[in-house]
């Protein structure tokens, strides 16, 4: 098992955009391997390869006991929208009220390079939705209203975490709405 530090809310690593993965080789695998083990042991939901300080465009998720990755994923996201409790591994212990589409299908590839679609609806797409802003270089809290993010931040800074380097996460759930994605 390879459980790495997850990185927290105010380390840059999670503001800067990932770049697109070119090479899938064996540092890939273990990298999938590395987001997986870590993300159940969370454990979470999902799990992007920048909460581990990887700038890679790769994620994991384990939702409704579907467990996958996808590298490099694209969205198609449905008109319809819904607002749900939401959380992160990056903001431990902490969940705010984020719109997100109602569904998704995510296009991308496999850690060995083959195409894949992910369809989803509810928690699958709000962590497809969820993961991939990771990658752009977005927090949820991004997603919500002035007022919402304005007490969001105080939550954060009132948070025990808050200013700690990059502890290894272990007390958020998942595979609910509401928990750490």
């Amino acid at each position: 098992m390879a459980v790495k530090p997850i990185r927290l809310f105010g380390d840059p690593v999670l503001r800067t955009p990932a770049e697109p993965v070119k090479d899938f080789d064996k540092e890939l695998r273990q990298l999938v391997k590395d987001l997986t083990d870590t993300m159940i042991d969370a454990p979470g939901a999902g799990l992007a390869a920048p909460q581990l300080g990887v700038g890679l465009r790769v994620f994991t998720y384990y939702v409704d006991d579907r467990l996958g990755h996808v590298v490099n994923p694209t969205l198609d996201l449905s008109d319809e929208q819904e607002t749900d409790d939401e959380g992160c591994l990056s903001l431990p212990g902490l969940t705010f009220p984020t719109p997100r589409s109602l569904g998704v299908v995510a296009k991308g590839f496999n850690m060995h390079g083959e195409p894949i679609t992910l369809e989803g609806t509810h928690l699958l797409a709000r962590c497809v939705q969820h993961e991939t802003d990771h990658l752009d270089g977005i927090i949820f809290i991004d997603r919500m209203d002035a007022e919402q993010r304005k007490a969001a931040m105080k939550a954060i800074r009132e948070a025990e975490w808050f200013g700690d380097p990059a502890p290894v996460v272990k007390e958020s759930p998942h595979r609910t709405f509401g928990k750490a994605i």
